[in-house]
């Protein structure tokens, strides 16, 4: 009977399913009613929102759950369109007065939930979204003013982080150009209070770690240069007009295109100098310490798009901008323009290289050392890596040769019959004829085998300790013959890994290996940096005999080169990738345990369950045994890199005042500025790692007796937790 109902009923399923879908439909088409408000239209947005208000309303008694949902999600996710939103829901407030109470209890619900799961840049948009909400007579004044009381008066509590304090003052300022006024006009007295609690909290605030976040050493901001007029720099508009540019950023940062279509339309655009605000917001977020919000590319590409659409004016623009920033360079953060080159050098090479450099030949008179020369030079090496050598040494004025980026050939020094009496001469022409014959890692260590030893007078342990000589003849002679290509160099270190991992066994070995690697590369850095990462990777070298290199005297004529700080960067990376792949395998065979321990639980009928649980457990326990043993000794030799990199550092630095102090030299020269920054940046670009170590760090390293200037930057580190 009940299947014969069925079978009758079956003919009337699609329009059963059609009514089930029904809802979902209208829920999807107001979520893209809502959305996409405010965007371009023939109709004025007045009249869109009276009609969408008109929409929602009818919708509500069905469905004001979804309704409320979307409406605070945006609030949350698209502030750039703050007011079209609040303008709406002071529309359906007008119309239906208890759905104005149920949205701001959501929102205040929002709020909250937000801050619990440290979503502290969405919070801040809610608590403005709040605040817009009294121009539309949605809040009441005095509960606004009462809501910033209550975040006003965490500045008064006792052992709070400042950083506390800093957002709950953060999110009651920057929400007064939105609500300011209608306050200040309704309650006056409540407000000069408020204003008054927030002077003296600002007053007292520490500021150690504020110089480890500065893009300019110089104190005063840098006046406004020509072209239109923009609003001032610490004025309200100012303020507002490059919030909401950000917050578009943030909304479609993965869509270029969008993106850029998007700032370009930003509303009023002919009543401001948009092209001007929006290449400033852009390098104002590529040049945030300790990172910019997103991907340094996405930077070069939005910039590319928006040159795309404003052909006429926004190069220009840019050009202008470029020019200024050159300008300051003497006091702009080392970390900052780093990421000035990177992407001034991608931007040009999108545009063939084309760029006035006569313009810039000021630097060419300066010291090589200053930030001018050094900055071209940086851009013009890394153009080449975008291109090719004889092209850029095309594009630059002759003039500029001290600056172009030498011809990135290898370096072999048994080549030529003049060296024939260079110790080893004689080996490496044998390597040479052995390795174009395919010969076998043993028929290499036979020709190694009789390479003098100059650091003793006979060479014990089978011809195989440490042996300079036997490293040199051998990583030069191979470099030599794979210099073709980055390809045939990888081929060669997977093709002789095990003689490198016999001749670099010890620490002096590993050293020595990366010193030839120096001498062989040294005027191509992408190729050094290239095979550095790969001998990290197959093991020939560590990550800590990298880092003593870098420190090295050798090296000390390249130590404010870029490429370097790019390989120390990449080591010290690949060594915290490291620590967090093992750590993850290890909590991965922790929950299989677990999920084997809550099955047997479940299921404990089976008399032999002991002995086969045992048999079960025993491989996945050993598991866990081994890995948290490679966790402490991968952590061991993490916290070991970090103590071998500040410690050289300390070493330097420390040289360098005492050489300055006893001279009457004065200690403030560009290698110093770019030594002291490069440390500032260890610490901001590794903070989450180096965290862990503080306490060693301080005992250790940074203690009272150091330098006031070296441990002024430990100070402001620790100060950036406080």
């Amino acid at each position: 009977m009940s299947r014969r109902r069925h079978s009758d009923d079956s003919d009337g399923q699609p329009h059963k399913r059609r009514r089930t879908s029904e809802p979902s439909e209208i829920e999807e088409r107001l979520e893209s009613l809502i959305c996409r408000v405010g965007e371009k239209s023939n109709s004025s947005l007045e009249s869109n929102l009276e009609g969408l208000a008109g929409v929602l309303e009818a919708d509500l008694p069905n469905y004001k759950s979804k309704i409320l949902r979307i409406l605070c999600t945006v609030a949350r996710l698209l502030p750039e369109k703050l007011t079209v939103y609040t303008t709406l829901v002071g529309l359906l407030n007008a119309r239906n007065y208890n759905f104005g109470g149920e949205f701001v209890e959501a929102m205040i619900r929002q709020l909250k939930e937000c801050l619990k799961v440290n979503m502290y840049n969405q919070a801040v948009h809610l608590v403005r979204f709040l605040s817009d909400l009294v121009n539309c007579h949605v809040i009441a004044a005095p509960s606004m003013v009462a809501m910033f009381e209550n975040f006003v008066s965490v500045t008064q509590e006792e052992d709070v982080p400042q950083v506390r304090c800093d957002w709950y003052i953060f999110a009651f300022l920057s929400s007064l150009p939105w609500v300011g006024k209608e306050l200040y006009e309704k309650k006056d007295a409540e407000m000069d209070r408020l204003l008054s609690q927030t002077e003296s909290y600002l007053k007292r605030r520490l500021k150690t770690h504020v110089p480890m976040l500065q893009v300019w050493t110089a104190d005063k901001p840098h006046p406004q240069e020509e072209g239109p007029v923009m609003p001032g720099s610490h004025s309200v508009e100012r303020f507002v007009i490059e919030e909401n540019l950000h917050c578009i950023i943030k909304s479609h940062w993965k869509e270029r295109k969008t993106c850029a279509a998007q700032l370009l339309s930003y509303p009023g655009n002919n009543k401001i100098p948009l092209n001007y605000h929006i290449v400033e917001v852009i390098f104002a977020e590529l040049f945030q310490l300790p990172s910019p919000p997103h991907i340094e590319v996405m930077y070069t590409t939005l910039l590319i798009e928006l040159c795309k659409l404003q052909p006429g004016s926004l190069p220009q623009v840019l050009a202008q901008a470029t020019e200024m920033l050159y300008m300051r360079l003497d006091t702009m953060n080392t970390t900052c323009v780093d990421r000035f080159i990177n992407w001034f050098s991608h931007h040009l090479s999108n545009f063939q290289f084309r760029w006035s450099w006569e313009d810039w030949s000021d630097c060419l008179t300066q010291d090589l050392e200053k930030p001018k020369p050094k900055f071209v030079r940086e851009v013009l090496e890394k153009c080449m890596r975008l291109s090719y050598h004889q092209r850029i040494i095309d594009l630059v004025p002759a003039s500029f040769s001290v600056l172009s980026p030498a011809n990135p050939v290898c370096m072999y020094k048994y080549a030529d019959e003049s060296n024939r009496s260079l110790p080893g001469y004689t080996v490496a022409l044998c390597l040479t004829i052995a390795i174009k014959n395919k010969a076998s890692n043993d028929e290499i260590f036979g020709i190694l085998k009789d390479v003098p030893n100059p650091n003793q007078e006979d060479d014990d342990d089978e011809g195989f300790s440490f042996n300079p000589l036997k490293i040199e003849v051998f990583v030069q002679t191979l470099l030599h013959l794979a210099a073709k290509s980055f390809s045939h160099s990888f081929s060669a270190l997977a093709k002789f890994h095990e003689v490198f991992k016999t001749l670099a066994e010890s620490d002096e070995g590993k050293l020595h290996v990366l010193r030839v690697v120096y001498e062989v590369w040294k005027n191509h850095p992408q190729m050094i940096a290239v095979l550095v990462d790969k001998m990290i990777r197959t093991q020939i070298v560590d990550c800590a005999a990298v880092a003593n290199w870098i420190f090295s005297s050798e090296l000390a004529h390249d130590f404010t080169r870029f490429y370097v700080w790019e390989i120390l960067h990449s080591t010290i990376r690949k060594m915290n990738k490291h620590v967090l792949k093992i750590h993850k395998e290890l909590e991965d065979t922790k929950a299989r345990l677990a999920r084997q321990h809550k099955r047997r639980d479940s299921d404990d009928d089976d008399d032999d369950d002991d002995r086969s649980t045992d048999r079960e457990d025993g491989p996945l326990e050993e598991q866990i045994e081994r890995l948290q043993e490679k966790v402490e000794s991968a952590q061991s030799e993490q916290k070991n890199l970090f103590l071998v990199i500040f410690q050289r550092f300390i070493m330097l630095l420390t040289e360098h005042l005492v050489r300055c102090e006893t001279g009457g030299i004065d200690v403030f020269t560009p290698w110093y500025k770019s030594c002291i920054e490069r440390l500032q940046q260890i610490f901001l670009q590794h903070h989450q790692i180096i965290q862990q170590y503080m306490v060693t760090l301080e005992n250790l390293l940074f203690t009272a007796e150091l330098d006031h200037h070296i441990l002024a930057v430990f100070q402001q580190f620790c100060a950036l937790q406080a």
